[in-house]
């Protein structure tokens, strides 16, 4: 019989068994096989799938069309998850950056999604952090803007990968609809396989070659996808029917879908004891794949053991993906718990009442970020409760933030007084600063930089400004106060050195003129001491061995006590500086007066003591003395009543 006949002869027959086949729901290919098990299960098998299967079946089903319509969707299980939450800004730019670089761009969107998320998180509560801190500085809300250069970098990556997105959606539509075409093509061929007047075996060749072209042909819209797969499989199915009647290239074709399906059954049963459950299920559904749109049927004998094994080891997999997904809930829910504690952290220390004074907020305010870094690194919370949970924590951040703006704006008020006050040092400073009287203007000086340090806080913009105003000011007044004092020092060291060598000079001298002559040379001396100057005032003890060196000398003249005691009185005169003022002076006055009132009462009680020796004749030894003294004293206040109109004559 010709092939022409076989094909005639065969059409109702053909018609008969894709009916019997489909009433009997018997599975006939990859798709078929793999629906009619999971849709119809009560009825068709006598061991049935748990609704778990079902539902990962389904996942995958829903996967392979996801990856259908895009493929570079499959690379994105490839890419490491990484902590996100705990990043810093930057590092969250460079992820973005170094994602954008090494991976194709429609497999990062969730990991791009989630990145964005986080930065937009974080950078508020950095904005959030930054608008407190301008208004607590006495900033107006509606003058604050803050932009960094993280942010910049980020929105630059983010706008480039929404760019190469959009690129790449473009060019996929206009290469999907190119694919439908050729696929709607293939479709067409294989319709007219049935019919064909060909040797059977070409027409087998034929076959295959339409399905290694339907496989190598690409993805197609989603929306069309269902539709064109079912149109594919009914063709492929109607060809199947019609080449039962040959048995040879139908079993043979058996024989190397059974190899082909033998094999994803043991990388099945390998990724079952695999023990990175998500990385076997990704693997299981590109097994899933290869099964439903690269493999047909095989021989009816084998499909119910080989899809059982098959179906057994996705069991498997998805049990050990549930347990997975098990573990990280409970991750989750120790994340919350985490979190939930940390809100309720800043909220006892919101509530304490123990902070009135700057140090105390600093420190809570420490505590509070130390807080806010523990909650943004504590990882991620079940889904159904991250808004709420992020809602409570924004709202427990903010009370803070409210307790403390109203503790700063007390706060600013006193820092305005204080402001003020310091304000008004600064003109003290300033209107003095160029005064030489130094004696008078120095301890001023120093009592306003005392009472600025007193004073307190003023706002921070004003700080810095008015401390170098006020430093600049002290610094000019001190600085020229040095300068005049170490000139004064080298005056005055001059002077003590040449009052030694004249001192050293007189150590050794010896008077040989008249004794009108030497004290005429000894008060040139004086003079000439008195005329050199001041000595530093750690060296004044020169005074004192010039003073005694001159007492030596007038001793050594032949000249009356009393005489003697005038000319070394007036030598002490000489060196009592009256030019400032008279205190020493007033002193040596008030000292001589004392003296003349104790001789004169040692007179008169002399003098009262003599009156008891009316009867005793005056060469009695005892009235000698008496009188003795009587005259010694009057003496001496003769010589205390001349130094007391020597200083009368220095008025």
């Amino acid at each position: 019989m010709s092939d022409t006949n076989n094909l005639q002869n065969t059409e109702g027959t053909n018609k008969s068994l894709n009916k019997q086949s489909l009433e009997n729901k018997e599975p006939v290919d990859g798709t078929l096989e793999t629906n009619n098990v999971i849709s119809n299960d009560a009825s068709n098998n006598t061991e049935t799938l748990e609704n778990t299967d079902d539902d990962v079946l389904n996942e995958i089903e829903e996967s392979n069309a996801e990856d259908a319509e895009d493929e570079g969707n499959k690379d994105r299980h490839k890419i490491a998850v990484k902590e996100y939450d705990s990043m810093s800004l930057e590092a969250l730019a460079i992820e973005l950056e170094n994602l954008l670089k090494n991976e194709k761009v429609q497999a990062i969107k969730s990991h791009v999604d989630t990145i964005n998320g986080v930065f937009k998180t974080k950078f508020q509560a950095l904005i959030d952090d930054k608008k407190e801190e301008f208004i607590n500085d006495g900033g107006n809300e509606i003058d604050f803007y803050y932009t960094s250069p993280v942010q910049k970098r980020f929105k630059q990556a983010y706008r480039e990968y929404r760019k190469k997105l959009n690129d790449h959606y473009q060019n996929i539509e206009k290469n999907l609809k190119n694919n439908l075409a050729k696929k709607l093509e293939i479709i067409e061929e294989l319709k007219g396989l049935i019919n064909v007047d060909e040797n059977i075996n070409t027409t087998y060749k034929h076959f295959k070659e339409l399905q290694e072209r339907w496989r190598n042909t690409g993805p197609i819209p989603r929306d069309k996808y269902n539709n064109a797969w079912n149109s594919y499989h009914h063709h492929v199915e109607m060809f199947y029917d019609f080449l039962h009647l040959n048995r040879d290239l139908r079993d043979l074709d058996f024989k190397h879908n059974l190899e082909k399906k033998l094999k994803i059954i043991e990388r099945a049963e390998e990724l079952a004891k695999e023990d990175d459950a998500m990385y076997a299920f990704r693997e299981l559904q590109e097994l899933h794949k290869m099964w439903k749109e690269e493999l047909g049927p095989v021989d009816k004998e084998h499909r119910e053991t080989i899809w059982e094994r098959f179906k057994a080891a996705t069991k498997v997999i998805n049990d050990k993906r549930q347990v997975y997904f098990k573990e990280i809930d409970k991750v989750y829910e120790k994340n919350l718990e985490h979190k939930l504690e940390i809100i309720a952290n800043i909220d006892a220390i919101t509530n304490q009442d123990n902070a009135n004074t700057h140090n105390a907020w600093q420190k809570k305010i420490k505590e509070i970020e130390s807080l806010r870094n523990d909650f943004f690194n504590a990882g991620k919370v079940p889904i159904k409760v991250n808004e709420d949970t992020w809602a409570k924590f924004k709202e427990s951040v903010r009370t803070f933030n409210r307790k403390k703006n109203a503790f700063y704006k007390d706060l600013k008020k006193e820092q305005y007084t204080n402001l003020q006050k310091k304000l008004e040092l600064i003109k003290i400073a300033e209107d003095n600063k160029d005064s030489e009287d130094y004696e008078a203007t120095t301890p001023l000086m120093k009592k306003i930089q005392a009472d600025w340090k007193k004073i307190g806080h003023v706002p921070r913009r004003d700080s810095d400004k008015i401390w170098k105003q006020f430093k600049n000011a002290c610094n000019y007044y001190f600085d020229k106060l040095h300068a005049s004092r170490n000139a004064q020092n080298k005056e005055t060291l001059e002077a003590f050195n040449k009052k030694n060598d004249l001192l050293n000079t007189l150590k050794d001298l010896k008077l040989k003129g008249t004794k009108e002559e030497n004290i005429t040379f000894l008060k040139d001396q004086i003079t000439q001491w008195k005329s050199i100057g001041k000595v530093p005032n750690d060296k004044r003890y020169i005074e004192g061995k010039f003073q005694k060196t001159i007492d030596e000398l007038f001793a050594s003249l032949e000249i009356e006590k009393s005489e003697v005691e005038m000319i070394k009185f007036e030598n002490r005169l000489d060196n009592i500086d009256t030019t400032d003022d008279t205190k020493d002076l007033d002193n040596e006055r008030i000292f001589i007066r004392k003296k003349i009132d104790e001789v004169k009462g040692k007179i008169n009680q002399l003098e009262n003591n003599l009156q008891f020796f009316t009867n005793v004749d005056d060469d009695n030894p005892l009235v000698k003395e008496v009188k003795n003294n009587i005259k010694s004293h009057k003496d001496a206040l003769k010589l205390w009543k001349s130094k007391l109109q020597k200083i009368r004559d220095l008025y």
